[in-house]
C-alpha cells in the first residue's frame, strides 16, 4: 500500500480471455485484498471475441469493499 493513504493500484493482462483464465486473476487478486475497479477487454477486427483483457484492481483507502 503506498503513503500518505492513497489508493494503490494494480493491472493485470489475461490472455486467452476465457473463464477460467478471468475467474482465475479474479480470486487470486481478490484473496490478495484487491477489488476490481474495472475490466477493459481489446477487440480484434472482424471477430466477436476478445483477443485480451485488462483487469483493473485497487487497494487503499478508495479501494476497499463498497457499499
Amino acid at each position: 500500500m503506498s503513503d500518505e493513504g492513497e489508493p494503490t493500484y494494480r493491472v493485470v493482462e489475461v490472455s486467452p480471455v476465457g473463464e477460467e483464465t478471468l475467474e482465475r486473476a479474479l480470486n487470486e487478486r481478490a484473496r490478495e485484498g484487491w477489488s476490481v475497479e474495472s475490466v477493459h477487454f481489446v477487440m480484434r477486427d472482424g471477430s466477436h471475441r476478445p483477443s485480451m483483457a485488462y483487469l483493473f484492481f485497487v487497494r487503499g483507502p478508495r479501494g476497499g469493499p463498497r457499499a
